[in-house]
């Protein structure tokens, strides 16, 4: 396999990089808001605790996201999946509302 082509296939362009790097940091840093206020307003327990540990969770959750965005080849795959996350958990979390 020529150079050319293994670059080609793993998103070398700058473009290509640029986007992944976007949705990387701001999409990862979306999904794992949305990820902890949808966990802050589920878990069983008090609402600062709840907070406590969707927050804590959320940092690891972001440092995994970003961490696969760099490992999958496919970038479709990539901006589909976190952005996908972030749309999803952010309106649910919108949807159920402030914890009585």
């Amino acid at each position: 396999m020529s150079e050319a082509s293994a670059t080609s296939k793993r998103g070398g362009a700058p473009a290509a990089m640029a986007l992944r790097c976007v949705t990387a940091l701001l999409g990862g840093y979306a999904a794992s808001a949305g990820t902890a206020a949808l966990v802050a307003r589920i878990l069983p327990i008090a609402r600062v605790e709840a907070t406590s540990w969707a927050i804590i969770l959320s940092f690891l959750f972001y440092a995994c996201v970003a961490l696969w965005a760099f490992h999958e080849q496919r970038l479709l795959r990539v901006c589909i999946l976190i952005w996908g996350i972030a749309a999803v958990t952010i309106g649910l979390a919108l949807l159920i509302g402030v914890r009585p």
